[in-house]
C-alpha cells in the first residue's frame, strides 16, 4: 500500500474517532500517528492480499480506541512514567517470583496477604502462572483457556485480580500475566459455535473437512507430545472435521490467517494490560503461523503479529512489556527481540530455555565447562 492509500485510511478513521462518543485525548492520537505506518505495514505483510484488509486495518484501530478508553487512569499515569524511562524493565533491582497461586497462597485474596512477605523478601515482579478459565481436568495447567475474561472461580474474580494488581502498585511492585496466544479450549466460545456450525467461528481455527491438508501438514510438522498426543490434528466427530491441535487434542490452534483472530486477541491482550498487568508473556508464539512444507514454527508472519502487537501496545499502553515464550535454539531467540527496522520493537525480553538449563547444571555439578560451551 503506498503513503497515499495509508494517509487516506489514517484521515478517514481519525475523523470518525474525533466524532464519536468516546473519550479519545491528543495523546491516544498522537500515539496513533506514531505507530499507524508501521501497523499499516505489518498487516499489509500479514492480510494485503485479503479483501477485507481496510476493513481489517480500521476494525483493529477502533478496538485499539475502546481499549484505550477503558485503560484506568493509573495504569495510564505508569505508562508515561515508563515512557520517560523505556528502560525500566531493565531495571537490575528487579527480582522475579514465579507462582501457581493455588499453591503459593490458595486464590488472589490470600496473595494479597502475602504481598508484604514477598516484598521483604526484595521481589519486584510476580508472575502468575495461568489463572484464567479453563475445564476442570482439560485445562492444561491453565494453558487451555475456556474465557480470556474470567478468572478461574476457585482462584478468585477478575475484580479480584484488579485489586490484588493495585495492591502490588502501592507496593512498588509488578504484575506478570500469561497469555495463551495460540490456541484456545475447544470449550470457549468460540469453538462451541465452530461445534454448532457457524462457520464464522470454525475460520477461527485450521478446520478441514477430510485428511488432505493435514496430511500435507503433517509431513513437514514435528510432534510436541508424541507418547501423550500424537499427530497434530485431532477428529471432530460431531462436525465430522479435523481440527489442529499441535499440544493436546482439546487445545485448538488459532488461525491467524483470519484477520478477524488477530483483532479478537489484540482486544483480550489489552484486556489483561487494563486489569493491572505489567508484563504480559506471550505463550508459544513459534507456533503462531503455520505454512505447509514447513515446521510451522518461527514463520516470519509470526514476527509480524508479535510486532503489531507491539506497537499496538505503543498507542494503548505503552507501559506494558511483552515477553516471547519461545523454547527454539539461541539463534532464533534473538529474532523474537525484532529485526532491521523493527530492532527492538517486538518483544521486550524472551525466554531462554538452553541457558536455564545449563545454569541448573552448572549449580548442581559445580562445574561451568558446558555453560561456556
Amino acid at each position: 500500500m503506498d503513503k497515499r492509500q495509508s494517509d487516506c485510511i489514517l484521515s478517514t478513521v481519525i475523523d470518525d474517532l474525533r466524532s464519536s462518543n468516546l473519550k479519545l485525548d491528543e495523546r491516544f492520537f498522537t500515539r496513533l500517528g506514531a505507530q499507524f505506518f508501521s501497523i499499516v505495514d505489518l498487516l499489509e505483510g500479514l492480510y494485503g492480499k485479503s479483501a477485507e484488509f481496510e476493513s481489517a486495518v480500521s476494525q483493529l484501530l477502533w478496538r485499539l480506541a475502546h481499549s484505550y478508553v477503558a485503560r484506568p487512569e493509573r495504569m495510564r499515569l505508569l505508562d508515561l512514567e515508563r515512557e520517560r524511562h523505556p528502560a525500566w524493565l531493565q531495571d537490575s533491582r528487579h527480582a522475579a517470583y514465579m507462582a501457581y497461586l493455588d499453591r503459593f497462597a490458595g486464590d488472589l485474596s490470600g496473595l494479597e496477604e502475602r504481598v508484604s512477605y514477598l516484598r521483604e523478601l526484595g521481589i519486584t515482579i510476580v508472575h502468575l502462572m495461568p489463572l484464567l478459565k479453563g475445564p476442570a481436568g482439560k485445562s492444561d495447567g491453565g494453558y487451555a483457556v475456556s474465557n480470556y475474561q474470567e478468572v478461574e472461580s476457585r482462584l478468585g474474580s477478575i475484580d479480584d485480580l484488579r485489586r490484588v494488581a493495585g495492591r502490588l502498585h502501592d507496593e512498588g511492585m509488578l504484575l506478570e500475566l500469561d497469555l495463551v496466544v495460540n490456541h484456545t479450549s475447544n470449550e470457549h466460545e468460540w469453538a462451541l459455535k465452530a461445534r454448532a456450525g457457524e462457520q464464522q467461528y470454525q475460520d477461527y481455527y485450521y478446520m478441514f473437512d477430510n485428511r488432505t491438508i493435514p496430511d500435507q501438514f503433517e509431513q513437514s510438522m514435528p510432534e510436541v507430545f508424541p507418547e501423550t498426543s500424537p499427530g497434530n490434528f485431532s477428529y471432530v466427530p460431531e462436525l465430522g472435521k479435523w481440527v489442529m491441535t499441535v499440544f493436546n487434542d482439546f487445545q485448538w490452534d488459532l488461525n491467524y490467517t483470519n484477520c478477524d483472530v488477530l483483532v479478537e486477541m489484540t482486544e483480550i491482550l489489552f484486556f489483561l494490560a487494563n486489569c493491572g498487568a505489567d508484563i504480559i508473556r506471550l505463550d508459544a508464539v513459534p507456533f503462531l503461523w503455520k505454512r505447509i512444507g514447513t515446521s510451522c514454527q518461527n514463520q516470519e508472519e509470526s514476527h509480524l503479529i508479535l510486532r503489531i502487537f507491539h506497537a499496538c501496545a505503543r498507542v494503548v499502553a505503552p507501559g506494558v512489556a511483552l515477553v516471547a515464550e519461545a523454547i527454539v535454539e539461541p539463534k532464533e531467540i534473538v529474532r523474537y527481540f525484532g529485526e532491521g527496522e523493527y530492532a527492538g520493537r517486538e518483544c521486550d525480553t524472551a525466554y531462554h530455555a538452553t541457558m536455564m538449563v545449563l545454569l541448573w547444571d552448572a549449580l548442581a555439578t559445580g562445574n561451568t565447562r558446558v555453560l561456556h560451551q
